[in-house]
């Protein structure tokens, strides 16, 4: 097998158009452990980025000793990314693992017994409930979790203590992905699948670094274009990625400038009558406001916002307008900029106006970033409506009550759900009083971590956290509660193209760990919630009957899963979601028949103003009469807040690596992965590096009007004036570190430091690309930043042919 810390994406199996991808097997085992040397393959799936790679885990001796790609899958055909081969088991087989609940007692924590941890849980949250109500509690969960666990949160939440304020770290990563489906089609849930691969023409990959976010759907892509008729790439990212150097076009925007430039290539399909008007006129809504707002958006005009040709505008508009079957995808590069849902939205309009949905290769995904995103959105852990429900209709209130037998009042529907960073502002403000957070760490991944870091150690603040480490957010938690890993419990999880799968139970979790379902289980029994018959509000014994709950939930709605079972979803591949007992085998592509879910009755929501972020009440919505009709919406293009001026002349731009996963707490724990990416980095332009006299690896502070963040140059191919940083990087193992609570002035690594507090006005995720920071040289490096070279993190082409070698251990 090669060494796939250096080959990312593996070896190639090319394949043709409309052909099959061809199975290849990756495997990773513990050292000296054979295969034919494993006691038992426990099927699963891989949770370490928004694929699902269907696995099966290595268990020998009662412990995980490796992981192999599962053949019969249908989203990776047996591969895996370095993430999974090594991260998926090594990243949980670690002595740092919280094994005991802990107690803060004296400003430490100790260790204690369950009974006394949950004990001190209960007496807070009964306190505050009686005291302030239940708007004095806030939960903040993961995009990590499972269905069930997700379901069991959402019903205790809503149901249990009846809070609004519930939301998951998915609302940095994945929230931008739903409000555009919701905008446009009425509801969530993917359009398209990963399967459009195999069938399409061209491939437009709109702010997303598919090869370090999803290693193996790049693969499949790698494979298409070796073989005989490849797709064309379109590119839109303002860094030289691998998407980039396979790109026929690369339109390397400013950041901030992504609904400018998608406005010119809507104008130019208008203009060249390459758009479908017997389509736009029987499926859709708004053309007029569409045409009429594109209008201004000339090539050049939109070059000259956006800081790309003219000329690569037409080219882009071109292959997208006059190619039969195109596949689009999008992801944090336009989720987590300037105008994200409006930008978001015109991918979308652009396959509406070609009549391009519901076809093989002629797909549309608003990718998600993290592996349960889905879930989280489709249960109602994240503030959404289980069911993919409606707010705003009472009708769809009553039907939860119905379900979960309890009074319609308790679950709040008289505004919407509050957004995680509201949450945090309610928690500074002193309104929010508990806070629950499990499987996430918002010390490092929030926004102005300077501001985050001060709410989460307020002392009139209660602050649960569930995890399987002492995370940088842990550390300041009341209780922190020792968490089953995967691989370690049950439960099911959904991907970004609706693909459900089972992971089962392998391996005990260590000492006294218990899983998110279990935990959740027991705050609700000990709390006494319960239902109108007065029985426990969730009297499930395991997580099979809290998925039989959930598929109670969901028929007859968008994501019904009234056709899986726990034993349909064993021994074969995932299964996308709908799957109905008229179509048991599930449902590979939405809107085959051009009618999308946007009737008044059954709509997720009824929209918001694009610009401001105003709700569209049901009466406005009703008058429109989209009756199943999808909705060309668009505004007006707004530069970003904080643009770059004399004092910060720079734009700052966060993301991801391949080797890592949001702030390595696991990833860290896996010596490939982490010698491969061991430490912070900060890319800068070749230009910008030359006009600063600054060098590979030499040491630079960058300053935003928030913080500072100090560590070594990677001079890269990004475009010149933007800087970017890793975002997953924070205190727990850097040695310069006092613990894990830095003291304002110290040596800073996490991306964060700088970052604003700002939000898409309508899906409310945070812009983590679009600060203005300064760059300045601090001392001469020792040679090579401590970032990989085989990513699109590599250095610049003339730095590369230097004598400069990396770290030991980094791949080369």
């Amino acid at each position: 097998m090669t060494d796939r810390i250096k080959d990312i994406w593996g070896a190639r199996t090319p394949y043709t158009r409309d052909g099959q991808w061809p199975t290849r097997v990756d495997y990773s085992l513990l050292e000296g452990v054979e295969e034919e040397e494993v006691d038992t393959w426990v099927q699963s799936a891989c949770v370490l980025c928004s694929n699902g790679c269907g696995c099966d885990i290595a268990v020998k001796d009662g412990a995980m000793v490796g992981i192999r790609g599962r053949a019969v899958d249908i989203i990776n055909k047996g591969r895996l990314g370095p993430k999974g081969l090594f991260a998926s088991w090594q990243g949980v087989n670690n002595k740092d693992r919280l094994t005991t609940p802990l107690i803060r007692e004296n400003g430490r924590l100790v260790e204690t017994d369950w009974d006394t941890a949950m004990g001190r849980i209960v007496e807070r949250s009964r306190q505050l409930l009686k005291d302030k109500g239940p708007l004095s509690h806030g939960f903040y969960t993961s995009g990590q979790l499972f269905l069930e666990e997700y379901y069991a949160l959402g019903v205790i939440g809503k149901a249990g203590v009846g809070t609004p304020h519930m939301d998951g770290n998915t609302r940095l990563c994945t929230a931008t992905a739903a409000t555009a489906l919701k905008e446009t089609f009425g509801a969530d849930g993917q359009p398209g699948a990963y399967e459009d691969i195999d069938s399409c023409e061209a491939i437009f990959l709109y702010g997303h670094n598919m090869p370090e976010t999803q290693t193996v759907l790049w693969s499949r892509i790698l494979d298409r274009l070796a073989g005989p008729n490849p797709p064309k790439l379109v590119c839109v990212d303002p860094r030289n990625t691998e998407v980039a150097r396979h790109a026929e076009v690369h339109l390397a925007v400013r950041p901030g400038t992504n609904l400018a430039l998608m406005h010119a290539l809507i104008r130019e399909v208008l203009h060249n009558k390459w758009f479908d008007p017997a389509y736009v006129e029987e499926h859709t809504v708004g053309f007029e406001e569409l045409m009429a707002t594109v209008e201004e958006w000339t090539p050049e005009a939109a070059a000259e916002v956006c800081g790309v040709s003219a000329h690569d505008i037409r080219r882009a508009a071109r292959i997208f307008g006059t190619t039969d079957r195109v596949l689009s995808t999008a992801l944090q590069g336009f989720y987590q900029s300037n105008q994200a849902t409006a930008s978001a939205c015109q991918v979308n309009n652009l396959h509406l106006l070609r009549g391009m949905l519901g076809r093989p290769g002629a797909g549309l995904l608003q990718m998600n970033g993290q592996p349960t995103a889905q879930n989280n959105r489709e249960c109602g852990a994240d503030g959404d409506l289980p069911g993919f429900r409606n707010w705003n209709n009472p009708e769809h209130i009553n039907e939860l009550a119905g379900l979960w037998n309890v009074d319609p009042a308790i679950i709040p529907h008289w505004a919407p759900p509050t957004h995680a960073m509201q949450i945090f502002r309610y928690a500074e403000q002193g309104s929010i009083s508990f806070l629950w957070v499990s499987a996430t760490n918002p010390a490092v991944s929030l926004p102005e971590l300077p501001r985050i870091r001060k709410i989460l150690a307020k002392p009139e603040l209660f602050l649960v956290v569930q995890d399987l480490y002492l995370t940088e957010t842990a550390e300041v938690a009341d209780v922190a509660l020792p968490a089953a890993a995967w691989g370690e419990k049950t439960g099911t999880f959904t991907n970004a193209s609706r693909v459900v799968h089972l992971s089962d139970k392998a391996v005990d979790p260590p000492g006294e760990a218990r899983s998110d379902f279990d935990i959740f289980l027991d705050y609700s029994r000990r709390m006494g919630f319960s239902n109108l018959s007065g029985q426990p509000l969730l009297s499930w014994s395991g997580p099979e009957e809290a998925f039989e709950a959930w598929k109670e939930c969901s028929r007859g709605r968008p994501c019904d899963y009234t056709g899986l079972s726990y034993e349909k979803l064993r021994g074969g591949s995932g299964i996308p979601w709908p799957c109905t007992e008229e179509r048991p085998d599930g449902t590979h592509r939405l809107y085959t028949d051009g009618h999308f879910p946007s009737e008044p009755d059954y709509c997720e929501n009824f929209g918001h103003d694009l610009l401001t972020g105003a709700e569209v009440g049901p009466e406005s919505y009703k008058a429109k009469q989209p009756n199943g009709r999808a909705w060309l919406k668009t505004t007006k293009f707004h530069p970003p807040h904080e643009e770059p001026d004399d004092e910060y002349p720079l734009l700052y731009s966060t993301g991801r690596t391949a080797y890592h996963f949001h702030t390595r707490t696991k990833t860290a724990r896996s010596r490939p992965l982490n010698a491969a990416a061991p430490r912070m980095w900060l890319e800068i332009s070749v230009e910008d590096a030359a006009r600063l006299g600054i060098k590979e690896g030499d040491v630079v502070r960058v300053s935003s009007r928030r913080g500072v963040v100090e560590a070594p140059a990677r001079v890269s191919e990004i475009r010149s004036g933007t800087v970017f940083a890793p975002f997953h990087y924070g205190y727990w193992d850097d040695p310069q570190a006092d613990g894990n609570k830095p003291d304002e002035g110290m040596f800073r690594s996490a991306a964060n430091e700088l970052t604003l507090t700002e939000w898409d006005p309508i899906s409310k995720q945070p812009v983590f690309k679009n600060a203005a920071v300064k760059v300045e040289k601090i001392r001469d490096g020792a040679g090579m930043a401590p970032a990989p070279t085989t990513t699109a993190s590599r250095p610049a082409a003339q730095d590369s042919a230097t004598n400069h070698s990396a770290p030991e251990g980094q791949a080369q």
